[in-house]
């Protein structure tokens, strides 16, 4: 029997990180006349020619095989294509992250509220290994970190299921447009399928009725407008309050930002209640499936066509003799009322140019007197105080009793005449309480 010969390779040198489980690896033996050559093999020894066939130092050589590694890490991150990097989106501040899209930021602009944990996890990564401030430095780039701090940001929120939530409540990049009339004629349940789609994310009830097709049933189609104009959304606005000041030393100020915070996310939840009302309103005016079951429920009525067509026939013509009527009705009433108003307009004409007329009789009365004073002419000051207590009475007698008064005073030329009529009409008056005792002494 041949002896075995056991051939081993060279050992590496204790720089190379020599390891006895790893570098160390018997050869089988071989008899004497079967012998191969042995190579050196192993990590090491690998890396030992790379550096001499590059003629790289080890700090040389470590910092370019972890680029390629990163490289490769980015590559298998993600078997889709990247998302192209706006170059103004690199240029942000960090401090104002709140404006920024975190989904853009991360890559993941196509996902959006769509991608899952997993989706964002790999994206930072990959985001990292591309724009860590080390590595920017490592190729002489400048070290400049603010767009890390905006990754770094984007994953603390998109990562936090209540953060994110919030932001997704306001990311207006992921909402569907609604469908010009114009252009929904041509794909209605399509178009509109997707606005309702990307609106159901909102829902606190799952799952959301979708729009149907036009094979729906009218149960269907009740039931998906129903639970729309009843919407229950989870949608919330308080990623875009202003930020509370987080000093104990201003308290007022922070209590009166949070009622301006807590008024502004309730003005913006009407806001969009009212905007998803109109969303639901504009979808049900052009839904030819409502006008369809309008009409096989009126034919439904209608056993025959010729009944349908008789009814809405006689229909037309009531309404016709209906409106001829209230037209005419309309017109009579507006002739009366104008006939009515002309009377009372002549009657009141003719009271107030009675009552100027009586007035006028009752000042002639006392003129005609002579104003009641005892001999010759009547003084300036005598005139003035019997006119000032005529005005007094006819002040305090309605149109009635100044018409009663100038009867009469009219035809009456004696002044003692005169004036006992008007000092009967001044007691009457202060019986009355409409004068007190003493007043109008020229007349009593």
């Amino acid at each position: 029997m041949a002896s075995a010969t056991v051939v081993s390779r060279p050992l590496p040198t204790l720089t190379e990180g020599w390891s006895a489980e790893k570098d160390f690896k018997p050869v089988a033996s071989v008899t004497a006349s079967t012998k191969r050559t042995i190579e050196p093999i192993g990590p090491h020894f690998l890396a030992h020619a790379r550096r001499a066939r590059h003629k790289r130092t080890f700090s040389e050589d470590d910092r370019i095989e972890a680029q390629n590694a990163a490289k490769k890490i980015e590559k298998d991150e993600d078997s889709d294509e990247s998302e192209a990097e706006d170059p103004m989106m690199l240029q942000r501040e960090a401090k104002d992250w709140k404006s920024q899209d975190h989904y853009q930021v991360l890559g993941l602009s196509k996902y959006r509220w769509k991608a899952t944990e997993d989706q964002i996890k790999r994206a930072h990564r990959k985001k990292v290994l591309k724009h860590h401030p080390d590595k920017k430095a490592a190729s002489g780039a400048t070290e400049d970190d603010n767009f890390f701090k905006c990754i770094q940001k984007a994953t603390d929120v998109l990562l936090d299921p209540v953060k994110r939530r919030q932001f997704d409540s306001v990311d207006e990049k992921a909402d569907v447009e609604p469908p010009s009339k114009k252009e929904a004629t041509k794909d209605f349940y399509k178009k509109w399928g997707r606005v309702f789609k990307s609106e159901s994310r909102f829902s606190r009830v799952q799952p959301v009725p979708q729009l149907g097709n036009d094979e729906s049933t009218k149960e269907d189609v009740d039931t998906f407008y129903n639970f729309w104009y009843n919407f229950d959304s989870w949608r919330s606005f308080e990623y875009l309050d202003e930020d509370v000041p987080d000093d104990n030393e201003n308290r007022d100020q922070k209590r009166h930002m949070e009622r301006k915070n807590t008024n502004s996310r309730k003005k913006k939840k009407a806001e969009d209640n009212t905007r998803l009302r109109k969303l639901v309103d504009d979808c049900l005016a052009g839904d030819e499936r409502i006008k369809r079951f309008k009409q096989e429920a009126n034919a439904a009525k209608n056993k025959k066509k010729f009944e349908k067509e008789a009814a809405e026939k006689k229909a037309k013509e009531d309404a016709r003799l209906k409106k001829e009527a209230e037209e005419k009705a309309a017109k009579e009433a507006e002739e009366k009322a104008k006939t009515e108003r002309e009377a009372n307009k002549k009657a009141k004409e003719a009271a107030k140019n009675a009552v100027k007329k009586n007035k006028r009789v009752l000042k002639g009365s006392v003129k005609d007197a002579n104003y009641f004073a005892s001999g010759g002419d009547a003084s300036a000051a005598q005139i003035d105080a019997v006119l000032g207590d005529v005005e007094i009475v006819q002040g305090k007698i309605d149109p009635d009793e100044i018409a009663a008064l100038a009867g009469k005073l009219n035809g009456l030329k004696v002044a003692d005449e005169i004036k006992g009529v008007w000092s009967e009409e001044v007691k009457r008056l202060v019986g009355a309480g409409k004068l007190k005792d003493g007043d109008c002494k020229s007349l009593a």
